[in-house]
């Protein structure tokens, strides 16, 4: 059965090859030396709990953001002493944004951005770090464990850090062993059920299961722990305790009272943890 995953994997690779074609890899070679200074993404992990929060257009699995949220999120995120790391997403088709959104996006913040894609191909990591990524979203559902771990010789070698995507034990399993950064996501790309589309919208996320978060225990020692999905001020109290950071991007830009709003309940959720050293 064809799973949804399945589909965005499609149009990723169509994506691709219309980026290729409109810029070659000698273009984007040709940019790299002025690529600006990676940030360090797991030192910025390592200060305390705290959050990688997300900008994006619209989700497949609940549709649109709001605009307004969208636009106020680089400073907003920039300013919050909760937000660690920035995720921007580059994917047009499914989530409305492309690699110079995130150039545009790091251009105005401090803080070290990650580019979270479909990463399929050697061309997208390059082309992450000539528009000014810090670090890289690898997918174990994705990927085989062969390209993971050359993936992320690629990207330490042009200076950025991975964050590695895991759903089950078997991709847990998958992980090189120079992994340092892991993220658990509760989402079910391999569901081909609970997604809306590029087009529709829904006030509930159905192709949520938070039982996956349950797998941090089987994480390798001295990694850095990140939930991915479905997190929100009310539930973070049940992944702080075993990971380090959780990557959020749905609770804030949808929320109707405005993002700086939603980034203040996060805040006092976390209450001093935000300035605790973390624990590896």
């Amino acid at each position: 059965m064809s799973t949804f995953l399945d589909q965005i994997l499609k149009d990723v690779a169509h994506e691709l090859a219309t980026t290729k074609a409109l810029r070659p890899l000698s273009d984007i070679r040709s940019r790299l030396p002025d690529a600006p200074p990676p940030r360090d993404f797991p030192a910025a992990l390592s200060t305390g709990f705290g959050l990688i929060a997300e900008i994006k257009d619209r989700s497949p699995s609940v549709g649109p953001m709001h605009a307004q949220n969208i636009a106020e999120a680089p400073a907003a995120y920039d300013e919050s002493p909760c937000v660690r790391a920035l995720s921007v997403l580059t994917n047009k088709h499914h989530f409305g944004m492309d690699i110079r959104r995130l150039e545009a996006i790091r251009a105005q913040v401090a803080k070290p951005v990650l580019r979270k894609d479909f990463i399929i191909d050697e061309y997208q990591i390059r082309e992450a770090r000539a528009f000014g990524a810090d670090a890289i979203l690898l997918m174990a559902n994705v990927l085989d464990a062969p390209r993971l771990a050359g993936f992320h010789d690629l990207a330490r070698e042009l200076g950025m850090h991975a964050l590695f995507e895991v759903h089950t034990v078997d991709e847990i399993h998958m992980l090189p062993s120079k992994a340092h950064i892991v993220g658990i996501n509760s989402r079910k790309f391999k569901s081909a059920t609970g997604f809306v589309g590029a087009t529709g919208s829904s006030k509930t996320d159905f192709s949520l299961e938070y039982s996956a978060f349950e797998l941090v225990d089987r994480l390798p020692p001295n990694t850095l722990h990140i939930a991915e999905s479905g997190i929100s001020p009310a539930n973070i109290d049940t992944v702080r305790e075993k990971f380090h950071a959780a990557l959020v991007g749905t609770s804030l830009l949808r929320d109707n009272r405005g993002i700086r709003h939603a980034l203040e309940e996060f805040e006092s959720a976390l209450g001093e943890t935000t300035h605790l050293e973390t624990q590896n």
